[in-house]
C-alpha cells in the first residue's frame, strides 16, 4: 500500500470477482442469516425474490476478504520492487451500505474500490483517514452491493 499522501482521490482498484455457488450461499446463510430465501431453494422460489440469493452480508463478507486479499497483493508487488509499504491501520466504521439488488446462485461480482476523499487525522499525526466507495457489479453490469468506508493508513515518514 502507497503511503497517504501517494494515494490520488479518483483512484480505483479492482478486488476482482467472485461466482456464488448455491451450496455456498446456503452454508453461510444457514450459519450468519438463516432465512428461507437464502438457505431453502424450493422456499426461495416463492419468496419476494423468486429464487435462492446471496445474504447481504454474504456479499459485505465476500468484499472484505476481496479488498484484505487485494491489499495484501499490492504490499507484496511492492516489496518485491523495493518499494516502501505503508502500514494500514483499523477501520473507524462505514457509511451508506446499500445491498441495491439480490445476489441469486450463479451471479458473478466483481468488487471495486474508489477513493473519494482523504484527510489528515490531527490527534494522530502519523496517519491518515481515507475513504473510498466500494461497489459490487453483477455480471449484467448491475449493481448490487455499496458502501462507503473509511480507513486509516499511514504516512510519509518525515525526512
Amino acid at each position: 500500500m502507497k503511503y497517504f499522501e501517494a494515494i490520488e482521490i479518483g483512484e480505483t482498484l479492482d478486488l476482482g470477482s467472485h461466482m456464488f455457488r448455491a451450496e455456498e450461499i446456503i452454508r453461510y446463510a444457514t450459519r450468519y442469516d438463516p432465512q428461507p430465501f437464502h438457505t431453502d431453494e424450493v422456499a426461495a422460489r416463492s419468496s419476494l425474490f423468486g429464487g435462492l440469493c446471496a445474504s447481504g452480508w454474504h456479499t459485505a463478507s465476500v468484499f472484505m476478504r476481496k479488498m484484505v486479499d487485494a491489499y495484501g497483493h499490492q504490499a507484496r508487488l511492492m516489496e518485491m520492487a523495493g518499494d516502501p509499504v505503508a502500514r494500514l491501520g483499523p477501520s473507524p466504521g462505514f457509511d451508506e451500505l446499500r445491498w441495491l439488488k439480490p445476489v441469486y446462485a450463479g451471479n458473478t461480482i466483481r468488487y471495486t474500490a474508489e477513493v473519494i476523499g482523504k484527510s489528515k487525522l490531527r490527534s494522530k499525526a502519523e496517519w491518515g483517514l481515507l475513504t473510498f466507495r466500494s461497489e459490487g457489479v453483477n455480471q449484467a453490469g448491475e449493481p448490487v452491493f455499496r458502501l462507503v468506508g473509511h480507513t486509516l493508513i499511514e504516512r510519509a515518514p518525515e525526512g
